[in-house]
């Protein structure tokens, strides 16, 4: 009877069989790749199949899927293969009940500081977690709690109510920085950090692929580092539709009379900063 693997024998074991994956799996993208603690326990099955695949799918081609869940899931790419049910990256980030767990770095901080600088003291936080979508609904609502409105009753017959900052300027900033940071090599979190004066938004990972740093932000150019948790928020209804986010936002600000978002590209990260409107800074009341 052969003996059973030690502890320090399964770790060899497994050690290799990641290595082995990554050098299969070294030209995948990132959010393609397994992650091997991770199980089928560790993903929403029920939502994936009562919320994803609805989004993915229209009812016809849904009602005649007669797929098993595990073949579902790998057409997704939420998981590796029918074969070999692991889940990927994006899976996680998408589907994960902790994705936290497996990518430590895979949520978002919010800070809301009362001034102009990090020093000064903070008046609200949290730590944004859950799978992106859950992330982005907990933050949207800070954001609206702490988004302020004027009223103008003098320039027309009519009131008229601008934010501080444009509402769906602030989402589709945060939209771009969860679907385009970098999920390899950091536990560093995207960073939403309100100020008095401005809103800064800070995604790890610089510029990617054929968007450079002179060209970032330019109108009709995109690519896409996290190309299947790109598609992944658009079937979950995060976004509709790919490489306008940054034209969206600049339209918002444009109609809010705010500044054009400044991009900071570097090595490591981009870092947005939107400028509230010149009668929005809050001068620390």
């Amino acid at each position: 009877m052969t003996a059973p693997y030690s502890d320090r024998a399964l770790e060899a074991l497994m050690a290799e069989r990641i290595l082995n994956e990554r050098r299969r799996h070294r030209d995948t993208p990132f959010d393609l790749r397994p992650l091997y603690r991770a199980t089928l326990a560790d993903l929403h099955i029920r939502r994936f199949e009562e919320d994803y695949l609805p989004g993915a799918l229209d009812p016809e081609a849904l009602a005649a899927n007669d797929r098993t869940t595990e073949e579902r899931l790998a057409a997704a790419r939420m998981i590796l293969s029918v074969e070999d049910p692991v889940p990927t990256v994006v899976g996680v980030l998408a589907l994960g009940r902790t994705p936290q767990d497996f990518l430590p770095g895979a949520y978002i901080q919010f800070l809301r500081i009362e001034g102009a600088e990090l020093a000064s003291p903070i008046r609200d936080e949290a730590r944004c977690t859950g799978d992106v979508r859950k992330q982005l609904e907990r933050l949207i609502l800070k954001l609206d709690a702490h988004n302020r409105t004027s009223v103008d009753i003098t320039s027309g017959p009519r009131e008229i109510r601008r934010h501080f900052h444009a509402p769906d300027a602030l989402r589709q900033i945060a939209y771009n920085a969860v679907m385009h940071r970098t999920y390899e090599g950091t536990n560093a979190p995207v960073r939403v950090t309100w100020f008095d004066d401005r809103v800064e938004i800070i995604s790890p990972g610089g510029a990617y692929g054929a968007v450079t740093a002179e060209e970032f932000g330019r109108p009709g150019l995109a690519d896409y580092r996290n190309p299947s948790l790109a598609e992944a928020m658009r079937v979950l209804g995060i976004v509709q539709r790919f490489g306008v986010g940054i034209g969206i936002a600049r339209d918002a600000l444009r109609r809010n009379d705010q500044p054009d978002p400044v991009f900071e590209v570097q090595s490591h990260c981009v870092r947005c900063v939107l400028r509230a409107r010149p009668d929005g800074a809050e001068g620390g009341t």
